[in-house]
């Protein structure tokens, strides 16, 4: 996909989250929305996957570390043709392929299935590690919330990815600034994490604006440094695109209503 194409793509993503949401009365579209551009370039233009065998061994794995942020995920399969948009009524129903949280034994595309915090990113170094014992070229990509880092969890991942020199492992934290209960720096503090991201060995790129379609995929397009993870901190907007929800905390796990609906469909519209 070419620049405009890839803009196209995250608009149409930004539209299926915001009908999921709003469909199921219930989701979680401000860091939906402030991931997409973060998971879309990784999607569209570094995986090797195949819609029509979502399951080769070969293909290259993606770890939705913060799964809350289900919605953008299911946008992007969706678009990429894993399955039917018409799935998206089902959005958080029971016995639904598209459940609140990722789930890997019903969502095709899924490669694992997350919601508790800190956790998704210890599989994917799991995941990385692998391919490395087997002498497989695959790459693995997870994204995070910044409100997730906050758990001792990452910290030992990135401690390990780094002890056995996953540059096959690219970490993408999306920086929005904002987790349910307020601020990050409000409930606990993340000081520079750039700085401790460098400090753990990971090769680092810090975006200032991790919604630019174009800076994303030139960060995911830079060489790494061999024998490094590459870790990508992404400064995003939560809400990005829907102007009610911008910057606002409130919209971490609130659905629209139906007049929020329309107007956030006809902001994305325009």
């Amino acid at each position: 996909m070419n620049t405009a194409e890839l803009k196209q793509f995250c608009t149409e993503v930004r539209r299926d989250i915001i009908n999921m949401t709003a469909n199921a009365g219930s989701g979680h579209p401000g860091g939906s929305l402030s991931a997409t551009e973060l998971m879309s370039a990784i999607f569209c233009t570094q995986m090797r996957i195949d819609p029509k065998n979502p399951k080769d061994p070969n293909r290259d794995r993606f770890v939705l570390s913060k799964g809350h942020c289900a919605p953008c995920y299911y946008g992007i399969l969706a678009e990429l043709g894993f399955f039917d948009k018409a799935e998206f009524q089902n959005f958080r129903q029971l016995h639904s392929i598209l459940q609140g949280h990722p789930d890997m034994k019903k969502t095709p595309g899924v490669d694992a299935s997350t919601g508790s915090l800190g956790q998704g990113v210890s599989i994917a170094t799991g995941m990385a590690l692998g391919a490395k014992y087997l002498g497989k070229d695959t790459k693995v990509y997870t994204i995070l919330g910044d409100g997730e880092c906050q758990e001792g969890q990452v910290w030992e991942a990135f401690m390990a990815a780094n002890h056995y020199k996953l540059d096959n492992l690219t970490v993408v934290i999306d920086n929005n600034g904002l987790q349910i209960d307020g601020s990050n720096d409000e409930v606990m503090s993340l000081g520079d994490l750039a700085a401790k991201l460098k400090a753990f060995g990971f090769h680092t790129i810090e975006l200032a604006d991790g919604n630019d379609i174009e800076a994303v995929v030139a960060a995911l397009n830079e060489p790494t440094t061999p024998g490094k993870p590459k870790a990508i901190l992404a400064h995003t907007v939560k809400g990005k695109g829907v102007s009610y929800m911008e910057n606002q905390v409130g919209w971490h796990g609130k659905a629209p209503n139906e007049e929020q609906r329309q107007q956030a469909l006809k902001e994305l519209e325009g």
